[in-house]
């Protein structure tokens, strides 16, 4: 694969397992950020300064936790047993269900705070 050259607008990345590249956090970071687009119908990551600072973390906590779930799909080395390493995407995976519902119900002006 080519090297992906993007990078997330939204999402820190900063404390994800090495062994999950930044070219691969970049990736699963730039397509999370399309999805989020795609799921409020506005474009979020283009108007990114203009976005209410509470919906900035909801995007941001969603992208986080996108990339750390794919990271540990990705390397379950670093946890003592698999089932550990489950426990936490479940524990990134509920939180993501919880975001996407209230993002769900949310509208443009409340992003924007108006």
């Amino acid at each position: 694969m080519a090297a992906f050259t993007n990078t997330t607008i939204i999402a820190d990345t900063t404390n994800v397992d090495v062994g999950f590249t930044a070219t691969m956090q970049d990736l699963v970071g730039v397509y999370t950020e399309a999805y989020l687009c795609t799921l409020v119908r506005y474009d979020i990551v283009t108007n990114w300064a203009s976005l209410s600072a509470i919906y900035k973390l909801l995007f941001s906590e969603f992208a986080c936790r996108s990339i750390a779930v794919e990271a540990i799909k990705y390397e379950m080395a670093g946890f003592s047993d698999r089932i550990e390493s489950e426990d936490m995407m479940n524990i990134h995976l509920f939180r993501l269900n919880q975001i996407h519902k209230l993002l769900e119900e949310a509208d443009v002006q409340d992003f924007l705070g108006v």
